[in-house]
């Protein structure tokens, strides 16, 4: 629809309406609402702690077909990497962006050779730190810059995400309102990205396909859950 014809619809309503769409009340009601920024019904499932936040998000993971790694702490996460690259016999490299996170990890303790920057579609391999994870659903929260670019999010055959436990939400709207807290209102990433398990497609004779649009895998890396116990 163009926006004039979506002007004429909007312009027919008002009509109907008696209003022009400038009353002072009602830009003020518009007004209020953007600003408190109200949540909608959240789902009874996330609103769990500690632990048992952590194991539901890692229940809805796995039931999504990605697997999850547990590691006590950040230092952890290279071997971790390097040990499922090596049980699924794939290539020892590693694409990943310039998050500061990613990079104070001592990646010169594995043989993993690591490369910066997007992906052009030729990496088998990618690694991206998450912002958030949410536990109703098993979703990871990715956001779009350099320090994580989007490309490897879609485009190598294997995506590993790096997770904090203590990024681990209980639903998508708490991760709004910390996203707003951290950035401030208008200073949102061009793009969030809710990725749920590896890409996969039964749209041909119901035949369950994974990679069919991304990766084939999906492999996190919690890192600290257990410090989450309650």
């Amino acid at each position: 629809m163009s926006t004039t014809a979506r002007d004429d619809i909007l312009a027919t309503i008002r009509r109907s309406l008696g209003v022009t769409g400038q009353e002072r009340p009602r830009r003020a009601a518009v007004e209020e609402r953007i600003a408190r920024a109200a949540p909608g019904v959240v789902p009874a499932r996330g609103q769990v702690e500690g632990r048992a936040r952590i194991a539901l998000f890692i229940a809805q993971a796995e039931a999504a077909l990605a697997t999850v790694a547990e590691v006590d702490a950040a230092g952890d996460v290279p071997a971790a990497i390097a040990a499922y690259l090596r049980s699924h016999n794939l290539p020892a490299s590693l694409r990943m962006g310039s998050d500061d996170r990613l990079a104070a990890l001592p990646w010169g303790e594995t043989p993993l050779a690591i490369a910066e920057g997007p992906s052009d579609g030729t990496d088998l391999n990618a690694v991206s730190h998450a912002d958030c994870g949410v536990a109703e659903t098993g979703t990871l929260a990715l956001t779009s810059g350099p320090e994580n670019p989007t490309t490897l999010n879609f485009l190598p055959d294997n995506h590993i995400v790096v997770l904090d436990a203590a990024d681990v939400v209980g639903d998508y709207e708490t991760f709004w309102s910390r996203l707003r807290e951290r950035l401030g209102k208008g200073a949102m990433p061009r793009t969030v990205n809710w990725v749920t398990g590896p890409s996969r497609s039964a749209d041909i004779e119901q035949t369950m396909f994974l990679g069919a649009h991304g990766p084939r895998r999906l492999h996190i890396v919690l890192v600290g859950g257990g410090s989450e116990a309650g």
